[in-house]
Protein backbone atom coordinates (compact mmCIF):
# COMPACT_ATOMS: atom_id res chain seq x y z
CA UNK A 1 0.00 0.00 0.00
CA UNK A 2 1.36 3.52 -0.62
CA UNK A 3 1.15 6.41 1.38
CA UNK A 4 1.06 9.76 -0.03
CA UNK A 5 3.44 12.14 1.77
CA UNK A 6 1.21 15.09 3.72
CA UNK A 7 2.43 17.79 5.44
CA UNK A 8 0.97 17.38 9.30
CA UNK A 9 -0.86 14.60 10.59
CA UNK A 10 -3.57 12.44 8.55
CA UNK A 11 -5.89 12.03 10.82
CA UNK A 12 -7.27 13.92 14.12
CA UNK A 13 -10.24 12.98 16.64
CA UNK A 14 -12.35 15.58 16.85
CA UNK A 15 -14.63 16.95 19.68
CA UNK A 16 -17.58 14.18 19.76
CA UNK A 17 -14.56 11.21 19.26
CA UNK A 18 -14.52 10.37 15.08
CA UNK A 19 -11.67 10.40 13.79
CA UNK A 20 -11.06 13.13 10.22
CA UNK A 21 -8.30 12.09 7.58
CA UNK A 22 -7.40 14.76 5.02
CA UNK A 23 -9.61 12.71 2.74
CA UNK A 24 -12.62 13.99 4.59
CA UNK A 25 -11.42 17.59 3.43
CA UNK A 26 -12.80 18.70 0.15
CA UNK A 27 -11.13 18.54 -3.13
CA UNK A 28 -8.55 21.32 -3.35
CA UNK A 29 -10.23 24.15 -5.80
CA UNK A 30 -13.12 22.80 -4.92
CA UNK A 31 -15.85 26.02 -6.68
CA UNK A 32 -19.31 25.01 -5.19
CA UNK A 33 -19.49 25.78 -1.38
CA UNK A 34 -22.14 24.02 0.79
CA UNK A 35 -22.34 23.91 4.25
CA UNK A 36 -20.87 20.54 4.96
CA UNK A 37 -17.90 21.38 3.23
CA UNK A 38 -17.20 24.95 4.19
CA UNK A 39 -17.81 22.81 7.95
CA UNK A 40 -15.20 20.44 7.13
CA UNK A 41 -12.92 22.90 6.29
CA UNK A 42 -13.13 24.75 9.39
CA UNK A 43 -13.07 21.70 11.76
CA UNK A 44 -9.87 20.83 9.79
CA UNK A 45 -8.62 24.01 10.57
CA UNK A 46 -9.64 23.97 14.39
CA UNK A 47 -8.61 20.39 15.23
CA UNK A 48 -5.19 20.96 13.38
CA UNK A 49 -5.64 18.47 10.51
CA UNK A 50 -4.35 21.08 8.26
CA UNK A 51 -3.23 24.97 8.62
CA UNK A 52 -5.28 27.81 8.29
CA UNK A 53 -2.59 29.36 5.80
CA UNK A 54 -2.42 26.10 3.90
CA UNK A 55 -6.78 26.09 3.81
CA UNK A 56 -6.40 29.63 2.38
CA UNK A 57 -4.04 29.00 -0.35
CA UNK A 58 -5.86 25.20 -1.11
CA UNK A 59 -9.63 26.55 -1.61
CA UNK A 60 -8.40 30.47 -2.48
CA UNK A 61 -10.44 31.74 0.35
CA UNK A 62 -9.88 35.24 2.04
CA UNK A 63 -8.91 35.48 5.37
CA UNK A 64 -12.27 37.56 6.28
CA UNK A 65 -14.05 34.41 4.10
CA UNK A 66 -12.72 32.01 6.27
CA UNK A 67 -12.91 34.19 9.95
CA UNK A 68 -16.61 34.84 8.94
CA UNK A 69 -16.90 31.08 8.34
CA UNK A 70 -15.62 30.64 11.48
CA UNK A 71 -18.01 33.33 13.52
CA UNK A 72 -20.91 31.35 11.71
CA UNK A 73 -20.03 28.14 13.10
CA UNK A 74 -19.07 29.03 16.86
CA UNK A 75 -22.55 31.33 16.80
CA UNK A 76 -25.27 29.17 14.80
CA UNK A 77 -23.21 25.83 14.28
CA UNK A 78 -23.26 24.25 10.92
CA UNK A 79 -26.69 25.68 9.49
CA UNK A 80 -24.98 29.12 10.08
CA UNK A 81 -23.00 28.43 7.18
CA UNK A 82 -25.96 27.83 4.92
CA UNK A 83 -26.37 30.69 1.80
CA UNK A 84 -30.05 30.57 2.39
CA UNK A 85 -29.53 31.56 6.06
CA UNK A 86 -27.30 34.75 5.51
CA UNK A 87 -30.11 37.06 6.45
CA UNK A 88 -31.17 35.36 9.34
CA UNK A 89 -28.27 35.09 11.21
CA UNK A 90 -26.05 38.57 9.45
CA UNK A 91 -25.47 40.94 12.42
CA UNK A 92 -26.57 44.13 11.84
Amino acid sequence: MYLKKVEGPRAVTVADGSKMTQADLPAAGTRRWVASRKAAVVRGVVYGLISKDEALKRYSLSDDEFIEWVRAVSTHGEGGLKAKMVQKYRQL
